[in-house]
């Protein structure tokens, strides 16, 4: 399989890095950011889900309006808009973008903040009603009459929707790391996403969510993500990654953000605090310096190296069957267009000649 390379997009300029810049919803920043990744040669952008930023269904038509080959992954979480009224939301936004939408389902990992939003049910519960609200929206999306649906958390009569994705079907991303999420995933998602472990735990929890979906007769895609600091020389990158490390922990002192932390819930930061206890250097090249720092809150590790040696270890995570490779920078934008010149059109060859090399064999 040829290799995907997944961006991130955000509404305003910030990061670790960078104090928050213009308004929260910065029309011509989104215009930018988006343009810039389908120039670097990005496939397809994350558009993420916080309670108390913009919606990301609008942040999506926005930046959709201002490409015309990007594609989206618009982060949705279930609880908080009726299934029935979802699966519309996202059939019409894929027929906006003309085909260019795909749905990353994340269940909420953290109670505090999804109970800014007035969710307060369980962890346990949230996954229950993810998977309930999975089966509604299939049946939308997919079914040509309407329906009936009597379930725990979510009933309709006569259901159905006269719009339907302009995709065949609508491709559906799932995180989460808990042993309910993988469950899931192997029924429902067409790609399982991971945060950047050490290539060990990211092959174990490939071989589980591989199990899960051979249980439905089903396969499975996988999307791993990580922030590469590419430099000249080694040296060079891991300077960087130091600079980096001291001007987040300062701006984090200063500021009092809290990156939505703690998360005791999120099986994915557990990991990501278990990877970091391990070692600030794991494997050739993956960094947890920042991963420390925001306890496994986010895709916080890195790639750290030259071009090259940041390719031959995403190179590793794709042998394992990780065929989407999601990458952000500290420094957003500039990073999303130094990637395209040098980080995507290197791995794509590699893989390209990797692949010519096997088939030959």
């Amino acid at each position: 399989m040829s290799i995907e390379f997944l961006g991130m997009i955000g509404h305003r300029l910030a990061s670790e890095i960078i104090p928050s810049q213009g308004p929260v919803f910065d029309k011509k920043y989104i215009s930018e950011f988006a343009q810039a990744h389908e120039k670097a040669g990005f496939d397809r952008v994350l558009v993420g889900y916080w309670s108390d930023q913009p919606d990301g269904f609008l942040v999506t038509a926005l930046a959709g309006s201002q490409t015309s080959r990007l594609k989206f992954l618009l982060a949705h979480r279930p609880g908080f808009v009726s299934p029935t009224l979802a699966a519309r939301q996202l059939a019409t936004l894929d027929q906006l973008l003309d085909g260019r939408l795909a749905v990353h389902i994340i269940s909420g990992g953290s109670d505090p903040e999804q109970r800014r939003d007035g969710d307060f049910l369980s962890k346990v519960e949230r996954y229950s009603r993810t998977e309930e609200f999975l089966e509604v929206i299939a049946k939308s999306l997919t079914y040509k009459q309407p329906y009936q649906h009597q379930g725990h958390y979510y009933q309709a009569e006569s259901a159905f929707s006269a719009l339907k994705p302009r995709q065949s079907h609508l491709p559906v991303f799932f995180g989460g790391a808990s042993q309910d999420a993988i469950r899931i995933a192997g029924q429902y998602a067409d790609t399982y996403a991971l945060w950047g472990e050490p290539l060990a735990g990211a092959a174990e929890t490939v071989k589980a969510v591989q199990a899960s979906a051979a249980r439905h007769q089903r396969n499975i895609d996988f999307s791993i993500s990580f922030r590469p600091i590419i430099g000249k020389t080694e040296q060079e990158a891991r300077e960087k990654a130091a600079h980096i490390y001291r001007v987040a922990e300062q701006q984090l002192a200063e500021s009092g953000h809290h990156f939505g932390l703690p998360k005791p819930q999120s099986t994915g930061s557990a990991r990501l605090r278990d990877a970091a206890e391990q070692g600030e250097w794991l494997d050739t090249c993956l960094w947890t310096g920042i991963a420390r720092l925001v306890s496994g809150g986010y895709n916080s590790t890195a790639l750290v190296g030259t071009a090259d040696q940041v390719s031959e270890a995403i190179l590793a995570y794709y042998r394992l069957g990780i065929h989407k490779i999601l990458i952000r920078g500290f420094d957003p934008l500039n990073d999303a267009i130094e990637y395209g010149k040098h980080l995507i059109p290197l791995t794509r060859q590699k893989v390209a000649a990797e692949t010519q090399s096997l088939r030959r064999a």
